[in-house]
């Protein structure tokens, strides 16, 4: 300012407003949390926890990142244990309750655990292109006389969460605009995960299934199912993958190297392999990479079941 300091001009209001818990603000219009302002109050833990979203057996995951892990706690110096969690809710509650410090968020979850928990998304798994994405699908069995989505009122279909975005929102938004209305058409039935979907339309519990389409080509890869089994009536537009979130309230300088020990890990092959080719974490921004997601789960969030 010209002249020398003088008083601090009132903030301006936020042109999109942030949808945060009431326990905290966001001064700076970014949609996050904001760190707090007491030094007392930010973290600097010995020992940090980190959990990877739940939409597969937990175990799978648990073994797939331990190379990860362990390139972590030998750039960061410190302990890192990996916390296997149950449900989106079981990891966006324990991030919320500070015993996870950083956590990779499903899509959907991702805008829970940023207004739930201060979570500070920052990295996706990609390559040298960028971020990969995945599209919601709707699956039915290649033997089912289905052959577009207005032909499964009235039968049982399963979303996966409540906060799961191609397993719930998104399937929501979009299978109305194409004739199949949720709490009117169907009632969405819960399934508690996209490979419980997947299976149970194969099983026939499930006439469709509104899933991930990367799970469902993981699951096909890994030999849980044969594709050819499936026909899918809908492919949503491309979403943003799982994002990796560090806690809103660790020190500066912890959170910094967290993110450059993400920046500088190279996946080996065998992590590459499961998320199809992906090799590296890529800088997220969640104000613009989340856009559509967060408009989505705001349209539907009232919607009945």
């Amino acid at each position: 300012m010209l002249g020398g300091v003088g008083p601090v001009a009132a903030q301006e209001p936020c042109t999109v407003k942030a949808d945060l818990a009431p326990n905290f603000t966001d001064a700076n219009c970014d949609l996050l949390a904001d760190m707090p302002t007491d030094p007392n109050a930010l973290k600097d833990p010995k020992t940090l926890v980190w959990a990877y979203t739940p939409i597969e057996d937990a175990a799978i995951y648990a073994d797939l990142f331990k190379p990860f892990t362990r390139h972590l706690a030998k750039c960061v110096g410190r302990q890192i244990v990996y916390y296997p969690v149950q449900s989106e809710i079981a990891q966006v509650r324990a991030f919320a309750n500070g015993r996870l410090h950083f956590a990779g968020f499903a899509t959907g979850a991702t805008v829970a655990a940023v207004n739930m928990a201060g979570a500070h998304p920052f990295a996706a798994k990609g390559t040298a292109e960028g971020m990969r994405g995945y599209h919601l699908i709707a699956i039915v069995r290649a033997d089912s006389p289905f052959h577009s989505l207005k032909d499964l009122a009235g039968m049982r279909i399963a979303h996966t969460t409540k906060r799961s975005n191609s397993g719930n929102h998104a399937a929501k938004f979009y299978f109305a605009q194409h004739g199949l209305e949720p709490g009117k058409d169907y009632h969405p039935i819960m399934s508690g995960g996209h490979a419980q979907s997947i299976l149970g339309v194969l099983g026939g519990d499930y006439e469709m299934a509104a899933v991930a389409s990367d799970v469902f080509v993981r699951m096909a890869e890994r030999g849980r199912i044969n594709k050819d089994d499936f026909r899918i009536l809908y492919k949503s537009p491309l979403f943003p993958t799982s994002s990796f979130a560090l806690a809103h309230d660790l020190k500066p300088g912890l959170a910094e190297k967290l993110k450059s020990c993400f920046f500088n890990f190279t996946f080996p092959q065998q992590m590459s392999k499961a998320f199809q080719g992906d090799n590296r974490f890529i800088p997220v921004h969640y104000q613009t990479d989340w856009e559509a997601v967060r408009t989505i789960v705001s349209m539907t969030r009232l919607k009945p079941d």
